[in-house]
């Protein structure tokens, strides 16, 4: 089975080895049809350090490193 991947902008990467993504979706509301954005914050693992805020990410689905580290950094856009 394919692992995920999902595209964001890094919003922080003040955490050792760790970078906070923001990955943003439209979703359309079930009676209006309106549609709107809604963000969601990941955090991915970056073991060297390489990447800062304001870049654009791919970030892929990997084993739990930590409590809260699901996804790991493919690369940069």
């Amino acid at each position: 089975m394919p692992k995920r991947q999902l595209t964001g902008i890094v919003i922080s990467n003040k955490m050792q080895k760790t970078v906070v993504v923001k990955v943003e979706r439209i979703k359309e509301h079930p009676k209006y049809k309106r549609r709107y954005r809604v963000y969601k914050k990941y955090k991915a693992h970056d073991e060297k350090g390489e990447y800062h805020i304001g870049d654009r990410v791919i970030i892929e689905e990997c084993r739990p490193i930590s409590k809260e580290k699901r996804w790991r950094v493919v690369r940069k856009i």
